[in-house]
């Protein structure tokens, strides 16, 4: 499970402390979100492979059916989540630049990796089969992911990761990321960074840990539109624009999340757990999960108890 601050930034660890990279992999069967809005000082490449995907960054939305790689720059508040219901995966890899920095000084260091985590500079946004230089970043993605060894290759939980201590696999997995660089850089993709979307998107942050730390209470359109010192009507257009859906499609369905982890980490009664997640009428709360989990609090405890498989 992502352990976020209260700013959304995920305080998880990537990797070992000597080793900050991990490779992570997400397999789904039903639409939904699978990822929750977040965002880290480390960068992320996202590989999909198969299925169809709301990839939400900043102030965009991208609709991914078909093979593609994604880059996740550091600082950028991100989402993820299935579009239909079928077999889906993406692969991820995220890494802090520190690992790849030189202290020669060297061109690579100053002009590329250094200005990147200055943010300075930017990786390109995605890159499609169709692009000249997509096989080999792709073919290095892979063959950082197989240098994690076991662990990725059987498949690991999102919430946990694959990591290594193995000073060979490190090497391997060091010299997949630089090639990534490499091919980028050949191919002249990394862009210097603008700043004009910076206020938008830090509003979009302090608005989602509005709700984020007030889930329980009841909040008003008012009370998020006050967040970023809008009117309530421009607001509501603003937010969905930004996150694809109405701020109280985004707060219950941030409710109806809460409330699965507590059916099934907790034996607390329906009625609590109602209660527990800013819901003070039952009957409301029950439609709510029944719109998002297409099933029955009590169905979804005894479907996530072990031995039973959870329900995307």
């Amino acid at each position: 499970m992502q352990q976020l601050s209260p700013t959304l930034k995920e305080i998880s660890l990537h990797g070992t402390k000597s080793f900050p990279c991990a490779f992570y992999r997400t397999r789904s069967i039903g639409k939904g979100t699978i990822v929750k809005h977040h965002w880290h000082d480390e960068v992320e490449i996202l590989y999909f492979f198969g299925g169809e995907f709301r990839l939400e960054i900043n102030m965009e939305q991208f609709l991914v059916r078909s093979e593609a790689l994604y880059f996740i720059n550091p600082g950028e508040l991100h989402s993820i989540s299935t579009e239909k219901n079928g077999s889906s995966g993406e692969d991820a890899v995220v890494f802090s630049l520190d690992i790849l920095s030189f202290d020669s000084c060297d061109a690579a260091q100053m002009q590329l990796i250094n200005p990147i985590q200055n943010g300075k500079m930017l990786f390109p946004r995605c890159l499609l089969p169709n692009h000249p230089g997509f096989l080999q970043v792709r073919d290095a993605f892979l063959d950082t992911m197989n240098s994690f060894g076991h662990a990725a290759n059987e498949g690991v939980p999102p919430e946990n990761g694959a990591v290594t201590d193995d000073m060979t696999n490190q090497l391997f997995i060091k010299s997949s990321l630089l090639r990534i660089l490499a091919v980028l850089s050949r191919h002249r993709l990394f862009t210097p960074t603008e700043k004009n979307l910076d206020k938008r998107v830090e509003g979009i942050k302090t608005v989602l840990t509005y709700i984020r730390e007030n889930y329980k209470e009841k909040i008003y359109i008012q009370d998020l539109a006050a967040q970023v010192h809008m009117n309530e009507q421009y607001f509501c257009r603003f937010f969905k624009k930004s996150i694809g859906r109405s701020p109280m499609e985004y707060l219950n369905e941030y409710r109806i999340k809460q409330a699965m982890e507590l059916l099934k980490q907790t034996d607390l009664p329906v009625m609590e757990v109602c209660l527990e997640c800013g819901y003070n009428n039952l009957g409301n709360f029950l439609r709510a999960f029944k719109k998002y989990t297409e099933t029955t609090p009590l169905k979804y405890r005894n479907r996530s108890s072990p031995g039973h498989p959870l329900p995307s």
